[in-house]
C-alpha cells in the first residue's frame, strides 16, 4: 500500500522552509523536497563543510537559524532530490522525482510550491566567454564556498544585488574594476518611499555603495555592458550609456578585467506551477509573467498552494511571511484548524512594498536584446544567435512555441530559461507586439533534466521478450 503525504513542500528557500516549520506543529504527516543538499534556497545557502569556520554574514546567520529551526522541528526532509514532474492523479497529487540516480513518486493530498526564482540572462556579444557568470551565480560562489569570480571584476546590472555583489567581493579581499547599472540616481530616489518601509535594509543597501565610492570603485549609472572582450578568457568590456529610454547611444568606454559578474534580474519560476494547470500573467513589476494565486496561496486547482517568489518576486523576507500564510491555508485544505492572521497578512504587505520597489528597479532599464548584435549567442543550450532566431520568426514562427519548435530554442538542459525573453522579446520587435502578448513556450516534463536510465530502472536486456526475426 502507498504511502501518503499530507503535505508536501516543494522548495526549501524563505517561503517553503517557512512553510515547512508551520506544517510541521500540526498533527499530519508533511515533507519538505529541495534540489539542495540542504535548506536555505539561494539566499540562505549553506556554507561548504570546508569553510564552515569562516566570519558568519547577516545570510549565513539566517540560513544556519532555519536549519537549525528544522533539525529542531522533526519535519522530514528529502534532500538532494529533483522534482521533475508534478501532476493530479484522482484524489492525490502525485510528485515525480530524482534521488540518488534513481526515479520515485510521491503522493501527497496538498502540495505548496515554493520553487524561487531564476535569474535572467543578458545576451550581449562575449557574453558566454569563460569569466562570465550571473550575479546570481557570484552570490553562490560567496555563500557557498567564498570563492572570488576573478582577481579584477566588472560587476554589472540592475537592483539591489549589482551592489551586494560588489560589496563582497571587496569583502572578500577582491578587486572591482567597475560597478556598472541602467539604474540611475533618480531612479533610486523615485523608489525611495517604498524603502523606508526596510530601514534596516535601506541602511545596508546604503552602506554597500558607500563602501564602493570611499573605495575608489568606479560607479558606472545609467550605463550597461554592450560587449565582452577575450577568446578563452574575459580580457574586457564595453560600456555603453543609456538614453531615458534605455537606447544606447554614442562613446562608447573600455574596461580591463578578467571577469565579469552580468546580471539580467529576476524572474519567477513558473514551470512546475504551470505543468499542475496553473495559469501565468504577465506582471512586468513584479518580474514578468507570473503563476495566478491568491495572497493566501490558494490556486484554481484543488489542494495546489504557492508560496514565495513564483507568484511574484516581492524578496526574502516577504516570502519568509508568505510561507507562513500559505501553509495555515494548506492545513485548513486538510482539515487542520488553522485560523489566518491578519497581523501576519499585514506584516507581509508591508515587506511586499519594500521587495517590489526593489524588483522594479531590478528590471532593465536597457532592453537586453537591444544590446545584442546579429552574431551574439541568445540560446547558448544550442548556440542559436540572434540572426538565426529572427530568421525563423520571418519565416513565421511567431510565437515561442514555434521557435521552440523549429530552432530547438528553449529544448536544451536549461529548458529555456535563459533564452525565453529573448527570443520573446525579438518576436515581440519583429511583431510590433507588447510583451505581455508573447507567452513563454508550454513547460513539458522533465522540468529538470533526467537520465533516461533512471527512468527506465534496472533490467536486463537479455530478458526483454524479443519476437523472432520473420522469415524472408
Amino acid at each position: 500500500m502507498r504511502d501518503i503525504v499530507d503535505i508536501s513542500i516543494v522548495g526549501a528557500g524563505p517561503a517553503g522552509a517557512t512553510a515547512a516549520l508551520v506544517v510541521g506543529q500540526a498533527e499530519c504527516r508533511s515533507l519538505l523536497i529541495d534540489e539542495q543538499g540542504q535548506a536555505g534556497g539561494q539566499v540562505w545557502r549553506a556554507k561548504d563543510r570546508s569553510i564552515l569556520s569562516a566570519p558568519a554574514t547577516p545570510e549565513s546567520r539566517s540560513g544556519d537559524n532555519l536549519r537549525e529551526r528544522l533539525a529542531a522541528s522533526g519535519v522530514r526532509q528529502m534532500t538532494d532530490t529533483r522534482v521533475w514532474q508534478i501532476e493530479r492523479q484522482g484524489e492525490h497529487w502525485v510528485i515525480h522525482t530524482l534521488r540518488n540516480g534513481a526515479a520515485g513518486r510521491l503522493h501527497s493530498r496538498a502540495v505548496i510550491l515554493a520553487t524561487g526564482a531564476r535569474e535572467e540572462a543578458q545576451p550581449v556579444r562575449g557574453w558566454t566567454t569563460p569569466g562570465v557568470i550571473g550575479l546570481a551565480g557570484a552570490t553562490a560562489l560567496f555563500k557557498q564556498s567564498i570563492r572570488l569570480p576573478g582577481r579584477a571584476s566588472v560587476v554589472a546590472g540592475a537592483g539591489p544585488l549589482v551592489f551586494f555583489v560588489a560589496s563582497e567581493i571587496r569583502r572578500l579581499g577582491g578587486t572591482v574594476a567597475a560597478v556598472v547599472t541602467p539604474n540611475t540616481r533618480a531612479d533610486w530616489l523615485a523608489r525611495l518611499p517604498s524603502m523606508v518601509a526596510r530601514p534596516d535594509l535601506l541602511w545596508r543597501g546604503g552602506r554597500w555603495v558607500a563602501d564602493l565610492m570611499l573605495a575608489g570603485v568606479p560607479i558606472y549609472w545609467g550605463h550597461a555592458v554592450k560587449s565582452v572582450s577575450g577568446d578563452d578568457q574575459v580580457t574586457g568590456v564595453t560600456l555603453c550609456r543609456l538614453a531615458a529610454d534605455g537606447t544606447p547611444l554614442p562613446g562608447d568606454i573600455g574596461i580591463a578585467a578578467d571577469s565579469v559578474c552580468l546580471g539580467g534580474g529576476l524572474a519567477p519560476s513558473t514551470e512546475a506551477a504551470q505543468l499542475a494547470g496553473v495559469a501565468i500573467r504577465y506582471r512586468p513589476e513584479l518580474g514578468g509573467w507570473v503563476s495566478e494565486a491568491e495572497l493566501d496561496g490558494s490556486t484554481a486547482r484543488e489542494g495546489l498552494f504557492l508560496a514565495g517568489d513564483g507568484c511574484g518576486i516581492r524578496g526574502a523576507v516577504a516570502a519568509e511571511l508568505h510561507g507562513q500564510i500559505v501553509a495555515r491555508t494548506a492545513l485548513r485544505h486538510i482539515g487542520q484548524a488553522s485560523a489566518s492572521d491578519p497581523a501576519l497578512e499585514r506584516a507581509y504587505r508591508r515587506a511586499s512594498r519594500f521587495g517590489e520597489a526593489m524588483t522594479v528597479l531590478s528590471a532593465l532599464r536597457a532592453d537586453p536584446i537591444g544590446l545584442a548584435t546579429p552574431d551574439t549567442i541568445v540560446c547558448r543550450c544550442e548556440s542559436l544567435t540572434r540572426r538565426t532566431i529572427e530568421v525563423e520568426i520571418e519565416s513565421g514562427a511567431v510565437s515561442s512555441n514555434a521557435v521552440k519548435s523549429g530552432q530547438r530554442a528553449g529544448m536544451g538542459p536549461c529548458g529555456g530559461k535563459y533564452c525565453q525573453s529573448s527570443v520573446a522579446r525579438l518576436i515581440a520587435l519583429h511583431e510590433n507586439r507588447a510583451l505581455s502578448e508573447i507567452a513563454p513556450p508550454t513547460p513539458r516534463p522533465p522540468i529538470r533534466p533526467v537520465p533516461v536510465s533512471a527512468l527506465a530502472g534496472d533490467f536486463d536486456y537479455d530478458d526483454l521478450p524479443m519476437p523472432k526475426p520473420a522469415p524472408l
